[in-house]
């Protein structure tokens, strides 16, 4: 199957999900997830429209980032690419990935905050990150505890070049997707609550949740970005 053809199915399944949750379509952005393959298949991926990347290490993407800031210049069907880091982000990184990637779905912690505003600082720019919150409590999940998330917020909402977009979080792998809404809904719950608060001068917007095996009901429990990889690009051999 191409990726023009799993871009469909994919996008018909998110169609009914919105129908079903009262939602229209364009409420719903999709992240190829691109870690397990090599530049080819990202190249596809851009060629059907779809222009929203996601890598989670720097050392593993930055070939295939290198090779379409090349193509795009030459390939008009590639275009440019929007580049999402949607791993968790050691703060000696943070130069490696501030600039390159527009935005960032794994800030958890002060430090590494504090890492992205004074890189973004220096290149003169804003950064929009998503907060990771670890709603299902997993100890191998990174994100802050729910609890602590306003009280975190509090301590960042005066950087001046990092932005609070949205929300992020992982909901444990399911044989029973359905058993997933808690999770999603969860997030919901806190972003509106954060939103509620009048911590920060702007509206909180955006859930970064949803993968390959439950994103159906991210998008019912309100998902604005659904982060999918085996569903939509697969995986090759030899490629981590």
């Amino acid at each position: 199957m191409s990726a023009a053809d799993r871009l469909r199915e994919v996008d018909r399944r998110i169609t009914e999900a919105c129908e079903r949750s009262g939602r229209e379509r364009s409420e719903v952005g999709v992240i190829a997830v691109t870690k397990y393959v090599s530049a080819p298949a990202v190249f596809e991926v851009l060629r059907t429209g779809l222009k929203h990347l996601g890598e989670n290490r720097w050392q593993n993407a930055e070939s295939k980032w290198r090779a379409v800031e090349e193509a795009s210049g030459s390939d008009p069907d590639i275009g440019q690419a929007v580049w999402h880091f949607i791993g968790s982000l050691q703060t000696n990184k943070v130069k490696e990935v501030v600039g390159r990637f527009t935005y960032i779905h794994s800030l958890d912690r002060l430090s590494l905050a504090k890492a992205i505003d004074k890189q973004a600082g220096q290149l003169g720019i804003r950064v929009p990150c998503f907060v990771q919150v670890n709603v299902s409590g997993e100890d191998s999940k990174h994100g802050l505890a729910p609890g602590g998330l306003e009280d975190f917020v509090r301590q960042i909402a005066d950087f001046q070049h990092l932005e609070v977009a949205g929300l992020m979080t992982m909901a444990p792998y399911e044989a029973e997707p359905e058993a997933t809404r808690p999770v999603f809904r969860g997030l919901r719950e806190l972003r509106d609550k954060l939103n509620a608060s009048g911590l920060l001068s702007y509206e909180v917007k955006h859930l970064s949740m949803g993968m390959s095996n439950d994103f159906d009901i991210a998008v019912e429990e309100g998902a604005t970005w659904l982060r999918l990889g085996s569903i939509l690009v697969g995986k090759e051999e030899g490629v981590q």
